[in-house]
């Protein structure tokens, strides 16, 4: 038997502590600056959307145009109002922002690094529950927002906070009943073991599709984006919870937004297309840890989670805001129950294909869970919708009813205008 090579062995406890160190440097690092430049990224993308320029004047191609404005909103002033309770008032912007960066910390990025002193894991901290780590942590961020509004002592942004907290508690529980399906198939509540059974099985957007599809309408909600951008409201209550926050600690909150996108990309990336996995290829999987191997898997992890981060702004310029009445009414008469029928079809399958002796790594699961997948898909958005339920612009009304208030309407019309001669 060959003896083992030392840079495909486990760390020593020092060279694992140093390690995690320059992990976290590293990730805080290019977190913040992808943050920053996904700022950036919206409005290119809106003005190409919009066909106008976009930030072009400060740096080649405008890519200065982020420094610009952090130096803008540092150089600042910070207005105080006399009546806010400041030390929740000052807490706020920091806990909606450190919630979505924490749960970095069990997110796998991607394949084993060899290294001369043992084998690095590209993750900072390989928790065996990194996935409910991930909810308890992200749960957090909603705290920073109502205190946000509590603490203002003003009623448009308190009323932006409670809009908020409503919303994202409401989208919370969808998002994770939806993730329910994933453990299942799984079996395991940590990350990398999800990538890793997606690996063997395929990705589970294939065989879950219905589970992604709450997941990602969930994650809009919780990350306040369009069309769920009910909690600042700006024709409403003038600017939501952050109505009397000015220089840093306003940007903060923006600051959070952006974070709580990349996290949100970042595990949708994870639970549903394979994390790191390069797709079409057994090679990133197979044989021993490489320093190619991991830098390419980095680098599909890096365009995975990034073009997810596109479709939140792309949707962000294509649709409009929902209304309240609406938003409430879609998660909880619509998005749980589906979430919690899918859940009883979804377990009832596994324990029937467990009970035949079908492997979860053979293709006779795939087909079987592919197939209940592709009926479902056809049950719920061309039988049981019909672009009815989840349409934003649905009605109650029915069309002879909606006819006759037209007729009655165009009757006024036309005899105030005869009174008017």
């Amino acid at each position: 038997m060959p003896p083992l090579d030392a840079s495909q062995l486990p760390p020593s406890t020092l060279f694992f502590l140093l390690a995690t160190v320059v992990k976290m440097l590293a990730i805080f690092t290019l977190y913040m600056v992808v943050v920053a430049y996904t700022t950036l990224a919206e409005r290119k993308v809106s003005a190409w959307i919009q066909d106008r320029h976009g930030p072009n004047r400060v740096g080649p191609w405008g890519l200065l145009q982020v420094a610009a404005d952090g130096l803008k909103n540092f150089m600042k002033e910070e207005t105080m109002p006399g009546d806010v309770y400041k030390p929740l008032f000052i807490l706020a912007p920091a806990l909606a922002f450190c919630s979505a960066m924490i749960a970095w910390a069990v997110i796998p990025f991607g394949a084993p690094l060899p290294t001369p002193w043992g084998r690095i894991d590209l993750v900072v901290a390989d928790l065996p529950i990194g996935f409910l780590y991930v909810l308890a942590i992200t749960s957090l961020g909603v705290y920073g927002i109502v205190l946000a509004g509590w603490s203002s002592n003003n009623k448009y942004a308190l009323l932006g906070g409670l809009r908020s907290s409503a919303q994202m508690i409401s989208y919370e529980i969808a998002m994770g009943m939806s993730t329910v399906c994933v453990l299942l198939v799984a079996g395991n509540v940590s990350l990398n073991a999800i990538v890793a059974q997606q690996v063997a099985t395929g990705w589970n957007v294939l065989i879950l599709s219905i589970a992604a599809f709450i997941f990602l309408v969930a994650a809009f909600a919780e990350t306040n984006r369009v069309p769920f951008d009910l909690p600042e409201a700006e024709s409403e209550l003038i600017a939501g919870y952050h109505a009397e926050y000015s220089g840093m600690k306003f940007s903060m909150f923006f600051i959070a937004e952006y974070a709580n996108v990349l996290t949100a990309s970042a595990l949708f990336v994870s639970l549903f297309f394979g994390g790191w996995d390069i797709p079409f290829t057994r090679w990133d999987n197979a044989g021993p840890a490489t320093v190619t191997k991991s830098l390419l898997t980095v680098a599909m992890f890096g365009f995975k989670t990034y073009s997810c981060v596109l479709f939140y702004i792309w949707i962000r310029w294509t649709l409009p805001r929902f209304r309240y009445d609406q938003l409430m009414s879609l998660g909880w008469k619509f998005m749980l129950p589906l979430a919690l029928v899918y859940i009883v079809i979804v377990a009832s399958a596994i324990l029937g294909l467990d009970a035949a002796g079908v492997a979860r790594t053979g293709w006779a699961f795939k087909g079987a869970m592919g197939s209940i997948n592709l009926v479902l898909l056809i049950l719920l958005f061309f039988v049981i919708d019909r672009g009815r339920l989840i349409s934003p612009a649905s009605s109650r009304i029915d069309r002879e009813r909606v006819a006759r208030i037209r007729r009655a309407t165009d009757t006024r019309s036309t005899l105030g205008s005869g009174e008017a001669h």
